[in-house]
């Protein structure tokens, strides 16, 4: 099996292997599987926005003709140099395609694949793992060692430390979402630029935390599907001055923490220890609302709306003008689809 795993994960991103140019990225931290596939692709191609270096698919449209993946795999440059294909996995099975390429050994293209969290006996992630030519790498929520180590990285390209009190602080608003966490953190270190030393007040007067509380009506509302509160709510806080592009980040940590729970509760897990796996510290004011939730959304249905989520944050930073609007729109959507399907 070519599962990776702690260092070892660490030592393939660092140097990628040629032999293995298949590589599956899984798991509910999706701006961690993000960031690791915007490494790898850039390592792969000398520029990532070329079309002739670069081939994205959809791995619903990819499950329709497998052959396509190999097709892409097995082409050779027209002006030269490396490829590399970005897949975003969805619902549907592709994973004869993985199959297929093993026996092929691609030569000078890398095939990187995002995906949401699977489970032990998912195709795609048996696929990756028995093949020779592939690997698979689980992204999950950062420990507090990888946040501190996250801290660290960010503040000393800064020139900046941080007191005691002030990390204990920020490492326990970060987690969940390894973009999130990374962009709050360079926000830091833009307020305090030129500063020593970032204090407690800084991280009190700067950083959000992801799940606030203020944030969680609008979240559970969407994942409820109660439409008409998601967008009272939503109006509010942008009224308040919150930035659209955290809200995002709070919706996407939460549908990881519900596709975690829904996974347990379909390997025949009790609600309740399905619950307490996805969210080991829920608020009881939030409870009913995330059940009802976890009840009325399968893994698939997650997995769209976790892939959905990532679209709109994309978007946001690409026309930030319209972030409200892309925020709110995917908000909705989940929402009345949630409400629809109940």
């Amino acid at each position: 099996m070519t599962a990776l795993r702690g260092k070892e994960i660490d030592t393939f991103l660092a140097r990628p292997d040629p032999a293995r140019p298949v590589i599956l990225l899984y798991g509910p931290d999706t701006g961690l599987v993000r960031e690791r596939a915007d490494a790898l692709l850039s390592s792969a191609v000398a520029d990532p926005n070329d079309p002739f270096s670069m081939v994205k698919m959809d791995g619903d449209e990819l499950a329709g003709d497998p052959a396509r993946l190999v097709d892409e795999a097995m082409t050779v440059p027209l002006f030269g140099g490396r490829r590399a294909i970005r897949i975003r996995a969805g619902s549907r099975n592709f994973a004869s395609a993985i199959d297929t390429l093993a026996g092929m050994a691609p030569k000078d293209c890398m095939i990187v694949i995002e995906a949401g969290e699977l489970r032990p006996d998912a195709p795609l992630r048996k696929a990756c793992e028995r093949s020779r030519s592939a690997v698979a790498i689980a992204c999950y929520a950062d420990t507090e060692r990888d946040l501190a180590r996250l801290i660290d990285e960010e503040l000393r390209a800064n020139g900046t430390t941080i007191a005691a009190d002030a990390r204990a602080a920020l490492t326990g608003l970060l987690g969940g979402d390894r973009r999130a966490s990374r962009n709050e953190i360079r926000k830091l270190a833009l307020y305090t630029h030129g500063a020593k030393e970032v204090t407690l007040a800084d991280v009190a007067a700067v950083v959000t935390d992801a799940s606030a509380l203020a944030l969680d009506p609008i979240i559970d509302s969407a994942f409820a599907g109660r439409a008409a509160a998601v967008e009272t709510a939503y109006a509010k806080a942008l009224a308040a001055g919150t930035y659209p592009g955290q809200i995002i980040a709070s919706a996407q940590r939460h549908a990881a923490q519900l596709h975690k729970a829904r996974l347990a509760l379909e390997e025949g897990r009790s609600e309740m220890d399905a619950l307490e796996s996805g969210f080991p510290r829920l608020h009881f004011s939030r409870r009913t609302h995330v059940e009802t939730a976890l009840r009325g959304l399968s893994s698939e249905r997650l997995l769209r709306i976790i892939a959905l989520l990532a679209e709109a944050a994309f978007d946001m930073r690409r026309q930030a003008d319209l972030a409200g609007t892309i925020g709110g729109r995917a908000l909705m959507s989940i929402a009345v689809n949630a409400r629809a399907r109940r």
